[in-house]
């Protein structure tokens, strides 16, 4: 009897085990409680509970296993108030109060854990603060780049309704639209990238314990051009500097590339940029480039620049640069091949597709435009924002 008992005691959940239990004291007789209890190690209560329930019959229908009301009660019906006091210490308007318990420290579930036990005497999981939390609208969240510094450009939104408008009429013609920018320069060599990736345990990957530059190896200039029409990007990989002259060749190298095919019928381009840096709106070397690039390919340019302090809502930063910054987390980006197997293999699943290629032209500093090439550029502009829009055609 007691090596059935053992064999079949793990294979049940509670109320089968008290059923069984019981089946075996009554098969037994006279001291049959007494000896199950020893065999099993269950209390006497359980197996005459189990024995009632034989008795009376247990209703098939219920398939609980413990009567309602039963085990333990939810850390909110013993403390009510708890996510109240949990709702407290994570406001934001508490930050700041020197009264506050989490005042600079991070807002961990332990620490939340450890303020409600020291501050209220009460112990609760930091699994249950975690539940509190969902329940109360929290979740976790990044710093998001939404405030700008100083008063805000007064005609902003309406260059963001002229863009928005723009670039509508260009899609629907069929038309290439186009948002460009640099992203940031990345240090070439062993060197440690923000992020995690999957390795075996205690397997991390080592990487250089410093971030110097290392001269050889130099740095990259990624400049981006997204195309809105299709979900589409191509990255030229810089190895000088990021001036006027390497944007514009970035994009002739789409166009060439790929545009040209993808638009064999277009007759005109939309460019999307910030209004500074290599692409800035009185770049004067841009402009000029333009003219190049739209003489030699008989494309009339239009150029829509977001004002500045809103490069944040220029299309390729969170269509293409986040997500080619999601696909190299945690991987060192220790040379030229890795960067461009990592920009080129970077995907959605809203399809987006990347080409990449490296661009070992030097792009020398401060070049100067001459004022009679500057001023023989076939330049129309557009009001009422005419610093930031501006139609370039194909000269004669």
């Amino acid at each position: 009897m007691e090596d059935i008992i053992k064999t079949m005691m793990p294979l049940l959940n509670e109320k089968q085990r008290r059923i069984f239990l019981a089946s075996c004291a009554n098969s037994i007789g006279r001291g049959g409680l007494k000896q199950v209890s020893e065999m099993s190690g269950a209390s006497r209560n359980t197996i005459l509970k189990g024995q009632k329930e034989l008795e009376f019959g247990a209703n098939e229908k219920d398939n609980r296993i413990r009567k309602s009301g039963g085990g333990r009660k939810k850390s909110t019906e013993i403390n009510p108030k708890l996510p109240e006091w949990i709702d407290a210490l994570v406001k934001a308007e508490t930050y700041g109060n020197p009264e506050n318990p989490l005042l600079w420290t991070t807002k961990s579930l332990r620490k939340i854990q450890e303020a409600i036990l020291t501050e209220h005497q009460v112990y609760v999981s930091h699994s249950t603060v975690a539940v509190i939390l969902t329940e109360l609208g929290y979740s976790l969240q990044s710093n998001q780049k939404m405030l700008q510094r100083g008063e805000p450009h007064p005609d902003r939104n309406a260059q963001f309704e002229h863009i928005n408008t723009t670039a509508k009429n260009f899609l629907e013609k069929g038309q290439p639209v186009i948002s460009v920018d640099t992203k940031k320069k990345e240090n070439i060599g062993n060197f440690k990238n923000n992020g995690q990736e999957y390795r075996k345990t205690k397997d991390p990957r080592k990487v250089l314990d410093h971030d110097f530059p290392i001269k050889e190896l130099g740095k990259v200039a990624p400049y981006g051009v997204y195309v809105l029409n299709d979900n589409t990007a191509f990255v030229n990989l810089g190895m000088s500097h990021d001036t006027a002259e390497f944007a514009v060749e970035s994009i002739s190298r789409w166009w060439e590339t790929t545009g040209k095919n993808t638009f064999p019928d277009a007759t005109s381009l939309m460019i999307n940029c910030d209004s500074g840096g290599s692409n800035g709106y009185r770049n004067r070397l841009w402009k000029a480039q333009l003219q190049e690039f739209s003489t030699r390919t008989g494309i009339t340019l239009t150029v829509a620049h977001f004002p500045p302090g809103t490069s944040k809502w220029n299309k390729i930063e969170h269509r293409l640069f986040c997500y080619i910054s999601a696909n190299w987390k945690g991987k060192p980006l220790d040379s030229i091949e890795t960067v461009i197997n990592l920009i080129s293999n970077t995907t959605t699943n809203k399809g987006l597709t990347v080409i990449c290629q490296k661009d070992d032209n030097i792009y020398p500093l401060a070049q100067k435009v001459p004022d009679e090439v500057f001023e023989a550029i076939c330049i129309e502009i557009i009001p009422p924002f005419e610093n930031w829009n501006y139609i370039i055609y194909p000269a004669k």
